[in-house]
């Protein structure tokens, strides 16, 4: 089964008497354990659709399939327990809450799925250790330096064992050497996990950790 089908997905936004068209007709296929690098320049089109597929936007014509799952069907009840217990989401700018310490914003994520306390915590606790940060979860996000942060992202996606994991631009704010650090680490959380993940760059330097690459302009994926 893919973990992520988009059949002829469309969405426009209406501005005045404009209608806006940020993705065209988009059709693509994820595997189950397949990491994807969605590439194309600012404004293309690759937030929307990783928005579109991980239920955060509906979109104006076309069919999402998570998981083998019509997710543009559901409620909006299903789709905010589709956010949290079926996709990870790693965000460009991290979001990570300021005054919750690196243990409490992966806590966060198994309250919301009501996930039991004491497994919450020792998956929390081994997945911060996984990352290299078992000495700096009882730090606060602005104790973290820019690459901790992001550590902590990730695991918080991975927290509810996602079988897709969404992930906006993870080198954007980064160096290379540090950038390529991250990269790895997210393929290998990844892979060890079994999951598929859709990465979305506009850096080509580091499509070479992807299994696939696809390219995306105007709203519109390369054939």
């Amino acid at each position: 089964m893919s973990a992520l089908v988009l059949n002829n997905v469309r969405k426009v936004y209406q501005s005045g008497e404009d209608h806006i068209v940020a993705l065209d007709h988009a059709s693509l296929t994820v595997g189950a354990e397949e990491i994807l690098a969605l590439v194309g320049p600012s404004g293309s089109g690759k937030t929307t659709l990783l928005s579109i597929a991980g239920g955060l936007l509906s979109p104006s014509e076309g069919e999402v399939l998570v998981g083998g799952e019509a997710i543009t069907a559901y409620s909006a009840k299903q789709l905010t327990d589709f956010r949290r217990n079926s996709v990870g989401f790693v965000f460009q700018s991290v979001n990570l809450v300021p005054f919750l310490n690196a243990r409490e914003n992966l806590l966060v994520v198994a309250e919301f799925s009501k996930r039991e306390k004491k497994a919450a915590r020792e998956r929390a606790e081994r997945l911060l250790d996984e990352l290299g940060l078992g000495h700096r979860m009882n730090n606060l996000p602005g104790q973290l330096s820019g690459g901790e942060r992001q550590r902590v992202a990730i695991g918080r996606a991975l927290m509810n064992e996602p079988a897709l994991v969404l992930i906006d631009e993870p080198t954007s704010a980064l160096d290379t050497k540090l950038g390529e650090q991250v990269m790895e680490l997210i393929v290998g959380e990844v892979k060890a996990r079994n999951t598929a993940a859709v990465i979305v760059t506009h850096d080509q330097r580091m499509t070479h950790y992807a299994d696939r690459t696809v390219a995306i302009t105007d709203g519109v994926l390369a054939a």
